[in-house]
């Protein structure tokens, strides 16, 4: 229980980092938490390999999504960006972090598919929607991209969360699910 709440207000600490920094035009401090979190995330894991891994699929997952959504031109960021029409960094390094999460905090989704699309299609435009109150994303056209965005995660968190069971770099027992077959040891 322990490592599940330092996993979650870790997180929480590292979110808001990303998403102030990014706000106020020092995205690079942003993205340094995140990186420092998830270095310490990984070399703390029973199975390293796995988790860098998997934290490393959901960060290229996120760097390609949220490039669709900013060149759509429904999300628009202040700062952080590094090639014109894509996602900043702090972004990316915020999928990253998100990924620490997946096997601790999240833990208790895995194999609940349809409670993981319920929640990515509630929390994932929520988590936009405090980063846009906070000033770290603007967003253009609201209802498109809320829409957007509680259709992506809908996706994307069943799918990380079925990912994760592959990956499961932090549990003590051998990682597989018998929905998948997954058995991945890295």
């Amino acid at each position: 229980m322990k490592a599940i709440i330092v996993n979650a207000a870790v997180f929480q600490i590292g979110w808001l980092c990303c998403v102030l920094a990014g706000a106020n035009h020092l995205p690079w401090l942003g993205t340094l938490t995140a990186l420092l979190i998830v270095a310490w995330h990984v070399s703390h894991a029973t199975r390293p390999g796995n988790e860098l891994l998997l934290i490393l699929s959901a960060g290229v997952t996120g760097a390609v999504w949220d490039s669709l959504l900013v060149y759509a031109g429904w999300l628009q960021y202040p700062s952080g960006t590094l090639i014109e029409g894509t996602a900043p960094h702090w972004i990316v390094a915020m999928w990253l972090l998100f990924a620490t999460t997946l096997n601790v905090s999240f833990r208790w989704l895995k194999d609940r598919p349809l409670l993981a699309t319920a929640l990515g299609a509630v929390a994932g435009p929520a988590a936009y929607f405090a980063g846009y109150k906070l000033g770290g994303v603007q967003i253009p056209e609201f209802t498109t991209a809320m829409t957007a965005l509680a259709l992506g995660w809908a996706v994307f968190m069943p799918l990380l969360m079925l990912l994760s069971n592959c990956l499961d770099g932090t549990s003590y027992q051998a990682s597989r699910s018998i929905a998948t077959g997954c058995d991945a040891r890295v």
